[in-house]
């Protein structure tokens, strides 16, 4: 398993910098993604890439900054803020779960806060 605080930075680096390519590196060839938009999951990594693409066209910029990471077995719940221009804020929280270095499992879970 990866260090997840150096992994967490890197990764949520890739979503402020929208670079799907990386982002997807980060991901297993199998894995599972949900969020609040794809409550029932999307499966593999064409089909997360084929979500960002879309996700990223029609979202303003947004900057994520990592909070704190709590290790759990296989590997680990990562908080995070996220401030979108214009000025909304959101805080989010993931549950990732390793295959080797990768991620098998990513479900997202992400609040409004108050501006």
């Amino acid at each position: 398993m990866p260090d997840i605080a150096d992994f967490n930075a890197r990764w949520l680096a890739a979503w402020t910098q929208k670079d799907v390519e990386r982002l997807v590196g980060f991901y297993t060839e199998d894995t599972v993604y949900k969020d609040p938009q794809t409550p029932a999951g999307l499966d593999g990594r064409a089909a997360l890439r084929a979500y960002l693409q879309g996700l990223f066209a029609a979202t303003p910029a947004m900057t994520y900054t990592p909070d704190e990471v709590w290790p759990i077995p296989g590997g680990f719940c990562g908080r995070w803020y996220c401030d979108i221009a214009g000025g909304a804020r959101l805080r989010g929280f993931d549950l990732v779960i390793f295959e080797g270095d990768l991620i098998a499992l990513n479900e997202v879970y992400v609040h409004q806060l108050p501006a």
